[in-house]
This record gives C-alpha cells, structure tokens and sequence, in this order.
C-alpha cells in the first residue's frame, strides 16, 4: 500500500511523518489532490522535502493535497498512467516509459537546477579504490538504482553496454531504489561501485566515494498531471509551480526538494526523444527496466 500523509498550510514534518506511518486509516472527508513521488530516497526524506510544496500547492488551489510514495517506480508510474494520482513527479525514463505505455499525460513543470533543465548521473566507487574506469568493473560487485530510474540504472548500463561491460561480466549485482542508501553500501564496502544521481553523490561524496565517470546529460525530472483532472485545475497547478521561484517562500521551498533546485520551468515532450532511443537501444539489448 502506498504511503499517504495529509497536508496542509501548518503541518509539520513531524505531522507529515504520522500520516505517513497511520495512513491505513482515513481521515479525509473532503476532496483531496494526490501528488505521487517515486521512491528514490526513504519515504522519510521524500515527506520533509516535498511538504512544503504541498502546502503552497494546498493553497493556492484551495484544496488539500496528499503526498503519495509509491512502493516502487512500477507502481508509481502505473499510478499516473492510470490516473491515480492526480499530479506526478516522475525521473526522465519513468516519464518515457509512462508515455510508451499509457500515452501522454498534461506536462506541468520541469526541475531546473543551477539554471539548467538537464541532470547528470555519476558512477561511484570509495575514494580509496583501485577503479578509475568503467572497464575495470567486469569481476567487481554493482548497485544500481531501480529498474526504472534514470541515472540510478537505465544510462548507466547503457553506458556499460558501449564499454563492453554486460551484467554477467559483474561478480554480482543488485538493484536499490533508495540511492541513499546505495552510497552507504559502497561506503560500508558492500558493493564495488554503483550508480546514483549527481546530486545524492554530492550529498556524500566528502563522506569518501568518488566518481568513476558521469553520465551524459538528459533532461531533469517532470511534474505531470492525471488525465482526468478538469483543464482549469491542469491550469491552476501550471501556473503554481512555473510562479513559486517568484513567490517570497518559493527559494526555500525550491531548495528542500532539492539543494540545487533554483526553479520550476516548462518542458516539452519532445525533450525526451534522445533518452526514448537510448532505451530503444536498451531494449534491442535484452534491457528493459
């Protein structure tokens, strides 16, 4: 069952935390907007980082709205797909993925950091490790991130794939969606190297890893909306997320759900064409998320 929490203008982290954990029990007696977020930190993290924007979205649309951690990002992108969720934050290849099977969905804002819409994954490994290049991991132990994720897997192996690397060349390998947790294991010496999104490696690289080699750019990820959701509320949630980085609790709201996140802008469907024939190519491989 997906985590839920109800959010309002004065809820704390803490609040958030209990709806979370008690969400089996319903408390909702008025209409409600779901936001959906795939779980690629601790649903703990995910709760104090998009709270505040809940908030601000549950005022600005008069309705309160429901953060929603799916269990995996199958199940998230089944959510939207299927329009259970109402409003979607998706990785670059969820939103691929989404599209391929469920269609198009009414693109609302892109994360744009440091003044660019593009993100980077990076190929980690402790600092004091031998590996310096991805040739050198046939024979080594692998974390990725989910299946479905962007840089935790998907660009990754595509980039293993052109260096020759396949996955029976690994001693072993395992897939994480909490990319917390995949540097922690590289630290604790669990795992060889693994792939993580640049910005959680930021987050720990001081900690001791270090990057074996950085993914190419591709576009960052996208808020979407529910096909079934009435075009002004479509218009309404555009127009919330695009203004934020000009409302005067838009830089730290920007800032908790990422640390680089500087604003909220528009995307295009078309910007994700390159990453639909990386996974093509993946898919000619054998490799499907």
């Amino acid at each position: 069952m997906p985590f839920r929490f109800w959010s309002w203008k004065k809820n704390s982290a803490i609040l958030a935390l209990y709806f979370v954990l008690f969400s089996s029990v319903s408390v909702h007696a008025e209409p409600l907007l779901k936001l959906g977020i795939h779980p690629y930190l601790s649903s703990t993290e995910i709760v104090r980082r998009f709270t505040p924007l809940a908030d601000y979205l549950s005022h600005e649309l008069k309705t309160p709205v429901a953060i929603e951690i799916a269990s995996s990002y199958a199940v998230h992108i089944r959510n939207i797909g299927t329009d259970s969720v109402d409003i979607a934050l998706l990785g670059p290849a969820s939103y691929v993925l989404m599209t391929r099977e469920y269609g198009r969905r009414p693109l609302l804002a892109v994360f744009a950091s440091n003044g660019t819409k593009t993100l980077r994954g990076v190929i980690i490994a402790k600092k004091d490790s031998p590996i310096t290049s991805l040739s050198q991991l046939k024979g080594k132990k692998f974390a990725f991130g989910d299946k479905a994720s962007t840089m935790g897997h998907l660009v990754p192996r595509y980039m293993l794939l052109k260096k020759g690397v396949d996955i029976g060349d690994l001693a072993g390998h395992v897939f994480l969606s909490n990319q917390e947790n995949i540097c922690l294991a590289v630290l604790a010496g669990d795992f060889d190297a693994a792939a993580v999104r640049e910005d959680v490696f930021s987050e720990y690289e001081h900690k001791g890893l270090k990057a074996i080699a950085f993914t190419p750019e591709a576009h960052d990820q996208i808020f979407v909306a529910s096909a079934k959701l009435p075009k002004e509320t479509v218009r309404a949630l555009h127009r919330a997320l695009i203004n934020l980085k000009n409302r005067p609790e838009g830089k730290q709201i920007l800032s908790t759900m990422q640390k680089d996140l500087r604003a909220l802008v528009p995307g295009k469907d078309s910007e994700y064409n390159y990453l639909r024939e990386m996974l093509s190519e993946l898919k000619k491989a054998g490799i499907e998320p």
